[in-house]
């Protein structure tokens, strides 16, 4: 191992794991005061995260090469880093141990270190408060370098996938309105499942846990303002053995994932499905049960840090005759996407509706349909500064 001060490896660590994800966080104070906080002075462990500079998943052999640790110690520190949050420790579909470093967020250290039980000590309030500094940080970067940036952010892959609810207030069918057209899909494409109830069907290991966003936010001080539930963020599969084995979550049947799926939909929440590496046409590894108020995806957004990138399959659809004008839809959308015309009527932008079904769930007057197709939204954070 090197003889680098220790300071040296908390930077040395910070940076192979802000380079991990969709989006690099920028190596600074914050970053590393983040790894201080989560590995603390564990020389060998922050050697450990170092190993994969070069190669985020590793298995065993791997490790024994790159880290120059034995079989011993890389279980070990993979072990007791996974229960921190920053190694997803599996073994493959071929039976072999697989250990990946995990990013700080979107799906990493952030989401697990506030999925479980939370004690509401100190040391919580403070990693929740270096978060909050990131995203500042990287907010602060964002819209200093606005312009620049903008081809990146529009070129990058989903974040996520809305699952639309199904279902109306009372119970009825949202009405569905077929494609008028067949589209060109390649032909490996596999649409994948439009219900949280195929979900569910299709997996025999779910695990649910705490909503990370509510969570945080609680413990910076910020309740949810719509009193949303909180224990309803779902594992599936491998992440499900994954994130139960750490004491994130806890492993539920399918009857009972049912019923929280249900109570969700009753507090109006949008289902958001993440796919390994974005790519929707593979088995989901998690659901998030999103509200307009707490969600860091929507709440980033809107604070101008992230774009909101989402992939759907749904876009909704308002019958101007049979519309109101009661405004309900509007409050109720999670992306602003919907505003009353001069009218008095209810107006849909294409461009920021992500197909949840929110809106058609709580209309009194049943105006709003879905309408299919597969469909990238990529909504970019507000400019909220001006160049001098």
């Amino acid at each position: 191992m090197t003889d680098s001060s220790l300071d040296e490896k908390y930077k040395s660590a910070a940076g192979v794991v802000c380079k991990q994800g969709m989006f690099p966080f920028p190596v600074n104070e914050t970053t590393i005061s983040i790894m201080k906080h989560v590995v603390e002075d564990n020389r060998d462990e922050l050697d450990f995260i170092c190993a994969f500079n070069q190669k985020s998943s590793q298995t065993l052999e791997e490790l024994r090469s790159s880290s120059l640790f034995s079989e011993e110690e890389i279980d070990r520190f993979g072990t007791s880093l996974a229960r921190k949050g920053l190694i997803f420790n599996q073994p493959n579909s071929a039976g072999v141990m697989v250990y990946r470093l995990l990013p700080l967020m979107n799906v990493g250290l952030m989401e697990y270190k506030f999925m479980g039980e939370l004690k509401g000590d100190e040391k919580e309030r403070q990693l929740a408060g270096l978060f909050q500094k990131l995203y500042d940080d990287v907010k602060d970067q964002v819209q200093e370098n606005y312009d620049n940036l903008v081809p990146m952010l529009k070129s990058a892959p989903p974040v996520d996938r809305t699952v639309p609810t199904r279902l109306t207030e009372d119970g009825k069918p949202i009405r569905i309105i077929p494609l008028d057209k067949a589209i060109e899909v390649p032909e490996e494409f596999i649409l994948p499942s439009q219900s949280v109830e195929d979900i569910i069907d299709k997996f025999d290991e779910i695990a649910v846990g705490h909503c990370f966003c509510r969570q945080r936010r609680k413990v910076l001080g910020d309740s949810c303002a719509t009193d949303a539930p909180v224990k309803n963020c779902f594992t599936f599969g491998k992440s499900a053995r994954h994130t139960a084995a750490q004491g994130f979550t806890r492993m539920i049947s399918k009857e009972e994932a049912r019923k929280i799926m249900k109570e969700a939909e009753e507090a109006g929440l949008v289902h958001k499905a993440f796919h390994p590496g974005s790519k929707v046409s593979r088995p989901e590894t998690s659901i998030c049960n999103c509200c307009k108020d707490c969600c860091d995806t929507l709440h980033l957004w809107r604070d101008g840090v992230f774009p909101l990138i989402n992939s759907t399959y749904y876009l909704s659809v308002i019958d101007q005759d049979a519309c109101s004008g009661c405004g309900i839809c509007v409050e109720r959308c999670p992306t602003d996407a919907i505003e009353l015309k001069d009218d008095g009527t209810a107006e849909r932008d294409e461009n920021a509706c992500f197909g949840c079904g929110i809106c058609a769930r709580f209309c009194p007057d049943e105006a709003i349909s879905l309408k299919e197709g597969l469909r990238k939204v990529t909504i970019l954070p507000p400019r909220l500064r001006t160049k001098a």
